[in-house]
């Protein structure tokens, strides 16, 4: 039962979040949260914008942690080691969303979650081998490698699926114009479609497609993600780690692949984009892991009760509020808008 109630808790959460972000996300007024002042100028003051990109990239890589210490701590591994691959793979994968996207795309202020993701897998093995080579006062007992991935897959399909919001909220990672699509696309897509509006979306100033009907690839993605999100932790809760492993990682490599083909935002110079030649090789990494990995049979079933008493500790909810507040930090300070302040008082109020 508890099973029932957790993925159908998560199924209506993600529904009706995707529901609202496919509505509302879109406008202009989703795009700029706040602005502080930073330098008084001769008209006012200079502006830093806070986006609703960052507030919604924080949400959806702190749902991410959050899922990912719940099925891990569940599956009995032990929270020193969780934490600190956690801590790992974001140190890493943070500053290599900004590297990789540098290298491929030859743009300084941009991000990529492909190849963050590429980073996270290669490194992920070798993480869990240093970790299991810590003294035994501080892991007791080693981590279950493939247990530990199969969690990482499912929190990392949550992640970017929602993650997704924060494109919808940005104008990027959108789809080819429907106008310049085959007809039987246009077909497809003639009523489920994203129209973007505002001049700072990215959509609007990288490639002129303010106000047209797009391909509504941020929301296939964010529900073919989540869904295949679900079905992994249907099966890591009953004990089928490596296929919650290998179903989550084919489902979002695979679209990833088959997405690029149907975005219109700057992807490289290649036919083939260094992103969807990442999500080949991701692939392969994980078929190689989950045939090589050992998997303990003896362990017992995952149980969700007991990592609610392990995580439910001020230190932990420092931690991940911590994980919010660098990940907001990283991606929530937009730095290819500017703005420009104006204060006064208001007369008649005083």
């Amino acid at each position: 039962m508890e099973q029932i109630i957790f993925i159908s808790g998560i199924a209506m959460m993600v529904a009706g979040s995707l529901w609202w972000g496919f509505r509302c996300l879109p406008r202009e007024k989703w795009q700029i949260m706040a602005v502080l002042p930073r330098h008084k100028t001769k008209n006012g003051w200079q502006g830093r914008n806070l986006t609703y990109y960052g507030l919604l990239s924080a949400n959806a890589y702190t749902f991410a942690v959050i899922l990912f210490l719940v099925l891990a701590t569940a599956a009995r591994i032990p929270l020193p080691g969780v934490c600190l691959f956690v801590t790992g793979v974001l140190a890493l994968c943070l500053p290599a969303s900004r590297i990789i996207a540098r290298i491929v795309e030859k743009k300084k202020n941009t991000l990529t979650v492909g190849g963050a993701v590429f980073a996270g897998i290669l490194v992920s093995p070798v993480l869990v081998f240093l970790i299991n080579r810590m003294p035994g006062s501080v892991m007791p007992v080693p981590l279950e490698p493939l247990v530990l991935l199969s969690a990482v897959s499912i929190a990392y399909a949550f992640g970017e699926g929602l993650g997704r919001m924060a494109c919808l909220s940005f104008g990027c990672c959108y789809g080819k114009p429907l106008d310049q699509c085959p007809p039987f696309m246009q077909k497809l897509f003639s009523r489920f479609y994203l129209v973007f509006t505002g001049p700072l979306k990215k959509i609007a100033y990288a490639s002129g497609y303010d106000g047209q009907k797009v391909v509504p690839v941020q929301i296939i993605t964010a529900t073919l993600y989540t869904v295949a999100g679900l079905a992994g932790i249907a099966l890591f809760l009953n004990g089928y780690f490596r296929f919650a492993f290998l179903v989550t990682l084919a489902v979002t490599q695979i679209w990833r692949f088959v997405s690029e083909f149907l975005r219109a935002d700057f992807r490289g110079g290649l036919t083939i984009s260094a992103y969807q030649i990442m999500a080949l090789a991701t692939l392969g990494c994980a078929g190689a892991m989950a045939l090589l990995l050992p998997a303990d049979t003896s362990l017992p079933l995952p149980r969700l009760h007991e990592a609610v008493s392990v995580l439910w500790t001020p230190w932990m909810v420092f931690f991940v509020q911590g994980i919010w507040a660098a990940a907001f930090l990283h991606t929530g300070k937009s730095v290819v808008t500017g703005s420009s302040i104006l204060f006064h008082v208001e007369k008649t109020r005083i």
